[in-house]
């Protein structure tokens, strides 16, 4: 028995935790863009806590190493404007609760979903398939000497969307698929 909890048992209380923090940001970030601080801040501290009973201080490196990594992902989006402080809080209190390897790989999923959700916000935007028709009129236009002024589409390029889905589904991979890591 390592410190207080099993480490089976240690683990299933992490991943009820952790679920039910994903599944309630999913919802609020969903309906309302946001991740709530009463959500992440109570849980950082319990998983804080349930790491240094069940490892010592072992456990509270690991929580904390975790949580660097997490932060230290989304951080610079954040300071750039392309990304919430939810957001980058979330990710960090996933890496405190499930350590570093966890994080890295939430992150690449993360960022595939992202990537995917982005895409087909432009994709499905109105002024996507007109560019579409723009850009065809400009290669005809080349092909055929003659010139055509191409104007890319700005709108759909700077519409939010709520990233912290990313987040939620690049954790529930890993948690689904925990062992088989990208990294």
């Amino acid at each position: 028995m390592d410190g207080l909890f099993t480490k089976e048992v240690k683990i299933l209380i992490l991943n009820i935790i952790l679920i039910l923090v994903l599944t309630i940001c999913f919802i609020t970030d969903l309906k309302e863009q946001k991740i709530y601080n009463k959500v992440i801040y109570p849980t950082l501290i319990l998983v804080v806590i349930i790491q240094f009973i069940s490892n010592g201080l072992s456990g509270l490196q690991s929580s904390l190493l975790g949580f660097v990594v997490g932060l230290g992902i989304l951080l610079i989006p954040y300071f750039l404007g392309g990304i919430g402080a939810g957001d980058v809080k979330l990710l960090a209190v996933i890496g405190a609760m499930k350590g570093s390897i966890f994080v890295l790989n939430t992150a690449l999923y993360m960022a595939l979903i992202g990537g995917a959700i982005a895409l087909i916000i432009i994709i499905s935007h109105k002024e996507f398939v007109n560019f579409l028709k723009k850009l065809g009129t400009w290669i005809f236009a080349l092909f055929n000497g003659a010139t055509y002024k191409l104007e890319f589409p700005t709108t759909a390029l700077i519409k939010k969307y709520p990233y912290g889905v990313a987040i939620v589904g690049g954790a529930f991979i890993c948690l689904l698929f925990e062992g088989a890591w990208i990294i």
